[in-house]
């Protein structure tokens, strides 16, 4: 070849050079940098074929290559090992084959017959990516442009630069603009997972992408699919004692690694990984974990938000759930007086046994569920949960152990309506802690029930009033309408013409607040009146002039037995002091009834054995009033002015007395005459000496004018003692 041609030959290749460079730096992509490189050089030099060669870890990887020599092709990829180190950094020709004859790349392109082949290394100050291979199966004569070659091999690995880090830029847009668009739940998650993984794989140039997500339950982190690329993975990696990511992910935000995991985090709080890996080793590089980071909280966000959607979506389900159970309980309240479908529906929607109480802690209804039953549990449970309110007072709630199951726990809620306890409902919680929801729903059933026990005692209430004016129209001296009293009884299906006694019942109090006093009163009665329902259904209980009065049948013998009336008395003591500790209960039982008018003379007979007992016979807490003696005598005199005058003359000097000095007279006579005038008794049960009892004896025979040795006098006396017993207290009023 002439010089001229020559001259003219690298001029136009100069020229090609110079053009292709500044053409590489206007393409954003590095596949389409690589091909037009290997197409413009093909065309240009009129070669078999240009092929562009990166490394890649510790391999060489063919990315673009223009010509039909597919034999040459499946050799790569090379080990970088076994080929020139030269080829990164200078130009190489079959020329120079010779001093590179161990080169794995100089055997197969002279096993393939290719005669002409020179190299053109890419790369700049910083990074070898790779190097261009030309080849013509003839030979061809090189022009000696090695320094414009390698010239523009440094152009091309800047082009290689900026391509890659527009790609990246790309890549970051678009996978903004794919998580902008992507935001909504109306897709699966499997898909957004799916999508992740490959915008994962695909914007990284990752061989293999995937996502694994921690299962708390099963301790594991579990591979979600599908996986981006083909490569062994593990479907779940079980966590052991060691807590640490990095224990299982080691290449956990590592860089310049063929591996790269970053962690999914919501909260702080780590709830998966997403992995990225190549298979030649080629390391990922801080633009990657950028991308990858971005894509995480992306994901982070996707589930955060699908758990607040799900929980959202839940909660409104619950919510009419629970609207549609509250309407079933009301319907239940409306449709039956009693309280079981309420039980009965609670413990089918919490699958334990559910236990009402009445406010005394005694079972009004339950239904028990898991093998409860072979425990007795509602009446087991009263007792220690009685132990458990009084120590906590007046708590809402409170929960109480199983006495015989420890590991069965029982949650009790005040039912409270109108500012009064109304009753407890329990509910077994062995199974796990309740919830907002199922304390909700509780709250809900709480109220329902306070409507039922409400309506019930309004209904209560109503026969209680009925009640009384019955009772007021019975017990008085002079009955006037017969026929209205027998239709009340009717109503209660009371039989008025049985032979009963009357018996009047007071609840004493250490209480100086009157209101306190007498709210507790009514909380004592309403619990005698209770447990008396089921002591003997026959009796009617009623309230009558500030007393609490019982009609009692007595036309079975064993009832007309003085044993009935102390077993009787000892249940109703017992009942009351379980409401309160410092009260006291009297009764007063009247005689039995024969006929309507009965009932009034039963009456005042108890209300006078009521009087006796308070005022004399304090040693007892109830009598009948056959028992009374002298006092059933005494109690038919008239209570005409003689009466009055009489007790005037006998006792009135000795109380006017008492109430002016410091010495009580009136009591050391009568002490005196119930120990039949014995100076040593009574002087002991006094707790005075000898010489002040003979005082005050003589004290009193000189203000009454009397000798106390004359039988007729203390006779006098005593029946005077007895009379101001039973009518002491109208005579102060008068």
């Amino acid at each position: 070849m002439s010089n001229s041609k020559r001259e003219v030959l690298m001029k136009k290749v100069e020229h090609h050079l110079r053009t292709t460079s500044r053409q590489l730096i206007k393409i954003n992509t590095e596949d389409e940098v690589l091909q037009y490189l290997a197409d413009s050089f093909r065309s240009e030099l009129y070669c078999d074929f240009v092929g562009v060669v990166l490394s890649e870890g510790d391999h060489f990887i063919p990315k673009a290559w223009s010509g039909n020599i597919p034999t040459v092709l499946r050799h790569f990829p090379l080990l970088a090992t076994s080929c020139s180190s030269k080829l990164l950094r200078q130009s190489l020709t079959y020329k120079t084959s010779a001093s590179t004859s161990h080169c794995r790349l100089t055997k197969i392109l002279k096993e393939e017959n290719v005669k002409t082949w020179f190299t053109v290394p890419l790369n700049d100050d910083i990074h070898h990516f790779g190097f261009c291979i030309v080849g013509f199966l003839s030979y061809v004569p090189l022009l000696e442009m090695e320094s414009h070659f390698e010239e523009f091999g440094k152009d091309m690995a800047v082009a290689l630069s900026v391509a890659r880090q527009k790609e990246n830029q790309l890549k970051k847009l678009e996978g903004i603009e794919w998580i902008s668009k992507n935001q909504s739940l109306d897709s699966s998650l499997d898909q957004h997972f799916s999508e992740v993984t490959y915008r994962a794989g695909n914007s990284t140039n990752a061989d293999f992408a995937c996502m694994y997500l921690y299962n708390e339950k099963e301790n594991c982190f579990v591979l979600q699919k599908p996986v981006y690329g083909e490569m062994e993975y593990l479907d779940r990696i079980m966590i052991e004692d060691n807590y640490a990511l990095k224990e299982y992910f080691p290449f956990l935000e590592a860089t310049e690694c063929a591996q790269m995991t970053v962690p999914l985090l919501i909260d702080l709080k780590p709830i998966g990984v997403l992995h990225v890996q190549n298979k030649y080793e080629r390391p990922f590089t801080k633009e990657d974990l950028k991308i990858l980071e971005m894509l995480s909280t992306h994901v982070a966000t996707l589930l955060e938000n699908a758990r607040l959607y799900k929980s959202e979506k839940d909660n409104k389900n619950r919510l009419h759930f629970l609207l549609d159970f509250q309407q079933s309980l009301v319907k239940k309240t409306v449709e039956d007086d009693d309280f079981e479908g309420i039980t009965l529906k609670l413990s089918d929607l919490f699958q334990e046994t559910v236990i009402l109480y009445d406010r005394f802690m005694r079972p009004i209804t339950f239904n028990l569920r898991n093998g409860d039953s072979d425990y007795m549990l509602p009446d087991n449970l009263a007792s220690q949960a009685n132990k458990t309110r009084q120590t906590l007072n007046k708590q809402e709630k409170f929960t109480v152990i199983h006495p015989e199951k420890n590991d069965c726990v029982f949650s009790f809620w005040v039912i409270n309506g109108g500012g009064n306890l109304l009753g407890y409902l329990s509910v077994c919680n062995t199974a796990s802690e309740m919830n907002e929801f199922d304390q909700l729903t509780v709250e809900m059933a709480r109220n329902i029930c306070s409507i039922q026990f409400i309506k019930q005692k309004l209904v209560l209430d109503t026969k209680e009033q009925v009640k009384d004016s019955f009772i007021s129209k019975l017990l008085v001296e002079k009955i006037e309408d017969q026929e209205s009293i027998i239709q009340y009884a009717n109503l209660f299906q009371w039989d008025i013409f049985k032979c009963h006694r009357v018996a009047v019942l007071t609840i004493s109090l250490d209480e100086n607040d009157l209101l306190e006093q007498q709210a507790k009163k009514v909380l004592i009665w309403d619990a005698i009146k209770s447990h008396l329902a089921k002591f003997d259904h026959r009796i009617l209980t009623v309230s009558h002039d500030e007393n609490y009065i019982l009609l009692i049948p007595v036309d079975d013998e064993d009832i007309q037995s003085k044993k009935y009336w102390k077993n009787l008395y000892h249940n109703i003591e017992k009942w009351s002091l379980e409401v309160f500790r410092d009260c006291k209960v009297l009764l007063g039982i009247g005689s039995s009834t024969d006929k309507m008018p009965d009932y009034y003379v039963s009456y005042q007979q108890a209300l006078l054995s009521l009087n006796v007992i308070k005022i004399r016979m304090k040693h007892i807490s109830f009598s009948l009033y056959e028992d009374l003696g002298a006092y059933t005598i005494l109690h038919y005199l008239d209570q005409s002015n003689a009466v009055n005058l009489f007790l005037k003359s006998q006792l009135d000097p000795l109380l006017t007395y008492t109430e002016n000095k410091n010495i009580d007279l009136y009591h050391t006579l009568y002490v005196f005459l119930q120990n039949n005038g014995n100076i040593k008794s009574t002087s002991d049960e006094l707790f005075i000496h000898r010489s002040s009892l003979l005082y005050r004896l003589e004290k009193v025979e000189s203000l009454l004018n009397v000798d106390l040795n004359d039988a007729e006098i203390r006779f006098n006396l005593m029946m005077a003692f007895k009379l101001y017993d039973m009518n002491g207290e109208r005579l102060k009023k008068s």
